[in-house]
């Protein structure tokens, strides 16, 4: 397991946001755990000099543009971007630097999965730089995928023949437990344990991590073939769950030959 960091943007600043409060209608409803006073650039050299790989740069609606650009620009190669990528701006993002490109709501089209649009980014880019988000709300006993920050729900449902489809099309897969997602009180175990059992892809989960516990159960019930990403209880963006530099650790131990 490794662990991936992350540079959440919104209104051009690094924030740590509650999963799923995001609104462009109502800003009113958006819940901030964090809003940091250093420049995106700040984490993308401190992740590049602790040798963290894989890292994301989510932006967060529009007027984020000049920040991702920023982290990605700092050690080109180094960090995968997201937010409102598709076929006719993936390349630039990655000639702005980025090691790869997430894809989410683009795929979907009036709530439905769309194929061809997954076809059409791959041939832009190519799959071993292609990462699709597929971030998910618990309906019931599903998982179902949301989209457009996590607002909209789609008809697309988690399970191993939707991920063996992907794993054609795309290198990466990135989950977030959207109904954890930011608000520190636990991991998705149920998440985790299926994920673990489906995924043909190398994968990162997101959501819900409060503590190192937390990071170690990601690892156990992931059965270690989940990545993991953590962000508003991490000492670095205001948290006092986990510390940074015991990831940096972790991650060390993950990468050494005796692991």
């Amino acid at each position: 397991m490794r662990f991936r960091p992350c540079i959440d943007l919104h209104g051009g600043k690094v924030k740590q946001i509650v999963g799923g409060t995001l609104s462009d209608t109502e800003p009113v409803a958006t819940v901030t755990n964090f809003e940091s006073v250093q420049p995106p650039s700040f984490y993308a050299d401190l992740y590049w000099r602790d040798g963290l790989e894989g890292g994301h740069v989510i932006m967060l609606g529009p007027g984020n543009e000049a920040g991702a650009r920023e982290a990605l620009g700092a050690h080109p190669g180094s960090l995968q971007a997201g937010g409102g990528i598709t076929p006719a701006n993936a390349m630039a993002w990655l000639d702005a630097g980025a090691a790869k490109v997430i894809v989410t709501s683009y795929l979907f089209e009036d709530g439905d999965f769309a194929a061809a649009r997954l076809a059409q980014i791959r041939q832009a880019v190519g799959r071993e730089r292609l990462v699709v988000d597929l971030s998910c709300r618990r309906r019931g006993d599903d998982y179902v995928v949301a989209c457009n920050r996590w607002q909209t729900l789609t008809r697309l449902v988690l399970g191993p023949a939707v991920l063996a489809q992907l794993a054609a099309d795309c290198s990466e897969l990135l989950i977030h437990a959207v109904d954890v997602e930011g608000r520190q009180g636990g991991v998705d175990s149920l998440l985790i344990e299926r994920l673990a059992a489906w995924t043909p892809l190398p994968t990162t989960y997101a959501g819900g991590v409060r503590s190192l516990a937390d990071v170690h159960l990601v690892r156990d019930l992931g059965r270690n073939r989940l990545d993991v990403t953590v962000g508003s209880a991490l000492d670095l963006f205001g948290g006092s769950g986990i510390a940074y530099q015991e990831l940096v650790a972790l991650d060390r131990r993950e990468r050494s030959p005796e692991a």
